[in-house]
């Protein structure tokens, strides 16, 4: 059904301030951030996409600070995690406790919430604590709630859980459950700073001034921008790009290309595609518009298939990584023609 004109002005105007919200947050972030540009992209591509991200890169490349300052320029509750081998699943979710009724002497049952009943979640060095703990995250990440003593508790919306990891030190690490990698709407990888901006970052942080951080925007609009960048359309033909990049990266299908039966050992399940289309629609509605092409699946394909496919023991063998398997998928798997 097509809109009427007044319901697409509407929509334009509320797409060009979520545009101008964008270019306000890309500028809080650089009081504080220097450089990352591309990180910070896939930062905001994540929360208004209402996903989350596994952020990785060595230590001392501001993971930590960039998470929180996105909380105070979102104006949201911000917890963080410190993930140890010694963490318990109550430790995150939060646990039952018998407490005194005064009025009546007797012992009742209480739930006290853990720090995952907050808006955004910062699991820093989520590999670092054993599989039994990583997976009390799977379901305040996938349903947006919590169980325990046989009771659900909903989490306020929203809620976003960003996870870092050390790529390079592996010693006393447990790597991530498939199952719970594919929960991670995108896997950003950060870069060490250029020269000159590593000078930079040496000038800022070396003297007292602290730069000022003012909320640009509240959570009702957060979830509004949320809820109009879902309302977007796509073509059909765009839809059928991102779902045949996904299955172009299964070995057992028919349509998967030959080096793609030997560099991996399995590929992307159907959130890849969801996570395509839903990065696509943010992008397009971050840069102002209504329309998303295959050029916005082709920009986050990177972020959001790294860490959904597998690479055989004969790539790893051979240095191939999953980027490049990727990128060699972009050149091959080609655009269908618009109906």
């Amino acid at each position: 059904m097509n809109q009427t004109p007044s319901a697409t002005v509407d929509v334009e105007a509320r797409i060009a301030a979520l545009k101008t919200c964008r270019e306000r947050l890309t500028e809080g972030f650089g009081r504080v951030i220097v450089g990352q540009q591309a990180v910070v992209e896939e930062l905001l591509i994540t929360i208004f996409g209402g996903g989350h991200n596994l952020l990785e890169g060595v230590p001392g490349l501001a993971k930590t600070l960039m998470i929180h300052t996105l909380a105070q320029l979102l104006s949201l509750d911000f917890k963080r995690i410190q993930f140890t081998p010694d963490l318990m699943p109550s430790d995150i979710t939060g646990t039952n406790v018998i407490e005194e009724d005064h009025t009546t002497g007797r012992r009742i049952t209480v739930f006290v919430p853990g720090p995952v009943f907050t808006h955004l979640v910062l699991a820093d060095e989520i590999n670092r604590t054993p599989p039994k703990t990583q997976s009390a995250l799977l379901q305040s990440m996938q349903e947006k709630e919590v169980t325990a003593g046989g009771k659900t508790y909903p989490l306020n919306p929203p809620f976003f859980v960003l996870a870092t990891q050390n790529p390079i030190d592996q010693e006393g690490t447990y790597p991530l459950p498939e199952a719970q990698k594919d929960r991670f709407l995108l896997n950003t990888f950060i870069g060490y700073p250029t020269l000159r901006e590593e000078e930079d970052i040496v000038e800022r942080t070396t003297q007292n001034e602290e730069p000022t951080i003012d909320p640009v925007c509240t959570r009702d609009e957060l979830l509004a921008f949320q809820r109009l960048i879902r309302s977007i359309p796509v073509s059909r033909h765009v839809t059928g790009f991102a779902v045949d990049l996904a299955r172009a990266t299964r070995p057992t299908d028919s349509a998967a290309p030959a080096f793609v039966r030997d560099q991996l050992s399995w590929g992307a399940g159907p959130r890849a595609s969801q996570a395509l289309i839903l990065c696509a629609k943010t992008h397009a509605a971050l840069s102002g518009r209504a329309n998303v092409s295959c050029d916005d699946v082709r920009r986050h394909a990177l972020p959001v298939l790294r860490h959904r496919i597998a690479l055989s023991f004969m790539a790893e063998a051979e240095g191939i990584t999953t980027d490049k398997v990727i990128q060699r998928l972009l050149k091959e798997v080609p655009e269908r023609r618009a109906e």
